[in-house]
Order: C-alpha cells, then structure tokens, then sequence
C-alpha cells in the first residue's frame, strides 16, 4: 500500500506553477494499478483519495502513520465506489458485494476492511473517499439505482446529464462526506458550466468511462485567473475551496465528485458569471 501526501495550496502560490507543476499538486494519476491499493492523502480537508484494484488475491485496508490511529477508519469516514468490474468489500466480516457504479459507505469505527474482485481476470476497481468523521454511522450499501437522480441540462448546450446523490442529505447521513456521480449522455461533454466556488469545502473529482485516446480538459484557478489540466481516464483532480472546477471532454464521460469541509449542503456553492471567467 502506497501513500502519497499532497500539501494545500493557496491561490497565489498556484498563479506561478506550469503545466507540471499544476499536475504535481493537482491530479492524482496511476490509481488503479493490479494487486496493489494507492492512496493520495492531501491536507484539503484531511481528504483521502485512493483507489484498489484486488487481482488474484483480497486487498487489506492497513493503518497509516498519516492518520495517527490504529486503524485507518478510527476516526474517518470512506465511501467506496466500483468503477470497475463487480468485487466485494467485507467490513468486519460483514460482505456487500458491489456491481459497475455501486457505493459502499463505510462508518467511522469499523476496523477491518477488505477489497476483493468476483473474477481475478476482470478486477473490480474500487475509488476510495476518506474524511475525518465525528460520530459512527451505520455502513450502508447504496446501489445507482437507489440514488437520488437529477437530469439537467440539453443537447443543444452540450451538456445534459444525469446527477446521481448518494452520500448526499436527502439518501442517507454522513459526517461531512458527500458524494455523487454525473454522467453525460452521448453528444454532451460540458460539466458544472456556468461554474462555481465554495470556499467553505473541498473537492475531488474522478474522471471515468472515457475511451482511451479521449481526455477532459478540467478547468480549475480562481474565475479572473482560470487554468487547465488534461486528464485522462480513470484519473483524479483534487479541487481546493477557492478554485472553479469544471471541465469539458472529446467525448462524453462520467465523473464521480466528492466534497468535505465546513457543513454537507450540496446547494451551498457561490455561483460564477460567465461573463467574470477570465
């Protein structure tokens, strides 16, 4: 198991960075790799963004020193998601076995945690969210099709979607995680277009379902200073607070966002005028 530390980052500093140096900080590249579990731990909130892909044998959630706890969900919540082939999570000895877009919350206290794949030649790839949590909760399972669905936008923007809550105040409670995925239909590619900051959260998206060649180009800085990263498939953007983050892509694509910090209203964001983008 590997763990990567990502320092916060504030506006001024990010202004003098390059295109590397925007990655370096930024993205999160190389989450899914067979038999092993990597995990990006960034002081945005104390969020951990990780991804396991199990592969001939399970995978064991082990503690990590940047935690300070005995077991890594001591004093975290995680919500797990399968962007891969179906697998299984066993929390202390309790199965939920997760098919393609299942979520899997996990509450603070459990102590063991296992990662496996149904067949080894067609791994599961589980996306892990962590945030410090105040209080247990009960570990729930939330299948795509138990998710509060949202359709927005139009063909004609380039943008219609569906928005799927599940760690989300009108499913089911959490400490400060919330989590969702949005999926855009065939011909959009625009996301969270007019855009937005909310200074009181962070932010993590995972960019998924795209072909191989295809990329989005995820639009991130403050709206008079904008930059941008290209993200391939299967890779994550951390987002702070005080930067828009939207993307647009070379084909349609799916995106699985997370946010932890101040208070779990999803409508709580500051809205950005296009005509303030610079």
């Amino acid at each position: 198991m590997r763990v990567d530390i990502r320092q916060a980052v504030g506006p001024a500093a990010a202004k003098a960075f390059d295109t590397g140096g925007l990655r370096e900080n930024f993205l999160v590249e190389n989450l899914f790799l067979p038999g092993e579990i990597r995990l990006t731990y960034t002081h945005l909130d104390r969020l951990i963004v990780g991804g396991a892909m199990p592969a001939a044998q399970a995978l064991h959630l082990q503690p990590i020193k940047e935690t300070g706890t005995p077991a890594f969900l001591d004093r975290r919540e995680m919500t797990v998601v399968n962007v891969g082939e179906a697998g299984e999570v066993v929390a202390d000895g309790r199965s939920f076995p997760l098919n393609h877009r299942d979520m899997l919350y996990l509450g603070k206290g459990v102590r063991e945690v296992r990662f496996a794949s149904a067949e080894q030649h067609r791994p599961a790839k589980f996306y892990l969210l962590s945030a410090p949590a105040h209080k247990e909760i009960p570990s729930r399972l939330i299948r795509i099709g138990d998710a509060k669905r949202i359709d927005l936008g139009a063909r004609a923007t380039s943008n219609e979607r569906s928005i799927h809550q599940f760690v989300h105040p009108d499913v089911m409670e959490s400490c400060q995680l919330v989590v969702g995925m949005t999926v855009l239909a065939e011909g959009s590619v625009w996301n969270t277009m007019p855009c937005h900051v909310h200074d009181r959260r962070s932010e993590a998206y995972l960019y998924f379902g795209l072909p191989q060649a295809a990329r989005v180009f995820h639009f991130m800085g403050e709206p008079a200073e904008t930059r941008h990263l290209v993200v391939a498939n299967e890779q994550a953007i951390l987002s702070p607070g005080w930067s828009i983050h939207s993307g647009a892509g070379t084909s349609n694509y799916s995106f699985i966002w997370a946010m932890a910090g101040d208070n779990i209203d999803y409508t709580d964001v500051d809205i950005v005028a296009m005509e303030d983008l610079r």
